[in-house]
Order: C-alpha cells, then structure tokens, then sequence
C-alpha cells in the first residue's frame, strides 16, 4: 500500500499508464484523483504497519482498512459484472484488489481474528 500511494503521489499520470491495470479502461486520467486516492494509499499503508507492531491492541484501526478492502475489492467486481469494465479485469484485478478483499475480509472475521491474536484481540 505504502509504494503504491507514495507512486500515485509522486508521478500519477505516469501511475495511470503504467501500473499492470489497464487503468485506460476506466477512462481518461484525473492527476488530481489519483493523488487523493494515494495519499488515502498512504494512509491505510502506515495504518496497517502501525496496526501489526501490536495487533491484538488495534483491532479498529485494522478493521477499518478491512472494510476499504473489501469494498474496493466489491466495488470493482460489481463494476465487471454489469459491463463498466471488460470480463478481462476478473484476472487483471485478481492479484491486487480482489484477493486482498477477500484475504482481509476473512481475517476480519471474529473467529479468524482470534485464532491470530487470541481472546485479548476482540475490542
């Protein structure tokens, strides 16, 4: 998360045409979007490095970047599904939206969370 956003931020047109997405198919490049969503890139990467020096302290803050995962992850299959981006994206987004969403989603869950960090982990 952290080199994506610090890319978005710094070069975010040259983000656009060069990360393996084919971002050309959501339309023309915004600079001024794709530096917003970087920086909340950014955001979510030192959240989640802050949230594994003590997991079982920081169960919020982790579900909160669980929650963006996973609609990030929704969000751009809803968006296959009914035709807003190509049937090829189901494998372009399959490394890096979709299995984060699914992979945080199930970490997320109360039994999943507490077999990682134990009982003391359910604040």
């Amino acid at each position: 998360m952290l080199v994506n956003g610090i890319w978005m931020v710094s070069q975010a047109l040259e983000w656009f045409v060069n990360i393996p997405a084919d971002m050309l198919a959501t339309g023309q490049p915004n600079g001024h979007l794709i530096r917003d969503v970087g920086f909340a890139y950014l955001v979510f990467g030192f959240a989640l490095n802050w949230c594994a020096l003590e997991l079982q302290n920081r169960r919020a803050v982790f579900l909160m970047i669980a929650f963006f995962m996973v609609a990030h992850a929704i969000g751009h299959a809803v968006e296959i599904l009914i035709g807003l981006l190509p049937v090829s994206h189901w494998w372009i987004d399959l490394p890096l939206v979709l299995l984060p969403g699914l992979i945080f989603g199930v970490l997320a869950l109360p039994r999943v969370w507490v077999s990682m960090v134990g009982d003391g982990g359910r604040r």
